[in-house]
């Protein structure tokens, strides 16, 4: 976070050419931030800003936040989720009092948190974009300034675990029912498929998201 404070400024000059110093975020205003979806979240004691001589202050503090997100699981494994991170402060009117600006490009914040993310995990982190608006509350205006963060899940392991042993089941099904094999050798196999696609269908269920909406079409078949 950068802001300007027109009253806390000075000349070097007069103090041992001393041109910035850091002093805990209480000694002065800053900016009150919310974050409209968070759940709960860790804020570290770094509570401290650089102040510059013409009044500028730099902010930069690490904090983990758990969010709520809408998931679109339909098309599970091969989904893709776009969540939101809505930042605003209701204390100060947008109109006139407290207006949020996004210094840098949502390419150069894309870049930089593609060199955080660096699990190699479920999802693939795909893009990040960067929505400034206003918001109504109580008849004022706010601002508010909204990151979409777009995420593409990684279905190998889905792949490798659930759909190919599922369509070999079902391959192998039609083979043992067309084939020259006697009616009880048909029946101790196909007994031995259910049996398997049981076991399948367990593994099934525990490995898929939970939906209240509309269920993946890979469960509902």
């Amino acid at each position: 976070q950068e802001w300007q404070n027109p009253f806390a400024t000075w000349d070097p000059r007069d103090f041992c050419n001393i041109s910035e110093i850091v002093l805990p975020t209480d000694t002065y205003w800053s900016p009150p931030i919310f974050i409209l979806e968070q759940v709960n979240g860790q804020d570290p004691e770094l509570n401290y800003a650089v102040l510059m001589h013409n009044g500028g202050f730099n902010s930069t503090r690490p904090y983990q936040v758990t969010l709520t997100c809408s998931l679109k699981i339909l098309k599970f494994p091969f989904d893709t989720q776009a969540c939101n991170l809505s930042m605003a402060s209701f204390l100060y009117p947008a109109v006139t009092d407290f207006v949020m600006k996004m210094k840098r490009t949502p390419a150069e914040m894309m870049k930089d948190s593609q060199s955080f993310f660096l699990t190699d995990g479920e999802w693939k982190f795909t893009n990040l974009s960067i929505i400034e608006h206003t918001e109504m509350m109580d008849d004022k205006e706010y601002s508010v300034v909204t990151y979409v963060i777009s995420m593409e899940r990684r279905p190998t392991l889905y792949v490798l675990t659930l759909i190919l042993p599922t369509c070999a089941l079902y391959l192998l099904d039609m083979a043992v029912l067309f084939g020259p094999s006697s009616l009880e050798e048909k029946i101790n196999f196909q007994i031995a498929i259910i049996l398997g696609s049981s076991m399948l269908a367990v593994i099934l269920n525990n490995s898929l998201p939970t939906s209240s909406n509309k269920p993946p079409i890979i469960g509902t078949h």
